[in-house]
């Protein structure tokens, strides 16, 4: 991941619109700021959340609130809670999913 240049910028989440997008079960809000090829995100999964594709782009993932559940298509889980991340490159060392049965809030840069 580069950043692309770019004045200091400060964001105001709270005034960013929200897009919603369906999982297999369950909702995705983003609410995305969109900087070049750089995508940075707050993310709330509902309840139930399961994502409807598995997704091969590289990712820093940090969990605010609820816990996030992060499957490989390779087998391995990982439970994330507040105050843990994930890191994984484009095309990295597996493809992955996103569930929650509880819901989930998080910040993406990709």
């Amino acid at each position: 991941m580069k950043i692309p240049t770019l004045p200091f910028t400060v964001t105001d989440w709270s005034q960013v619109a929200a897009t919603t997008h369906p999982g297999e079960t369950g909702e995705a809000r983003w609410r995305t700021l969109n900087i070049g090829d750089l995508r940075v995100r707050m993310v709330e999964y509902s309840p139930g959340y399961l994502a409807d594709h598995w997704c091969d782009r590289g990712h820093v993932l940090y969990v605010l609130e609820g816990e996030l559940d992060s499957e490989l298509r390779d087998g391995r889980t990982f439970k994330l809670k507040p105050g843990m991340s994930y890191q994984v490159s484009d095309f990295g060392d597996a493809a992955h999913r996103s569930s929650t049965k509880t819901g989930a809030k998080l910040f993406i840069v990709d």
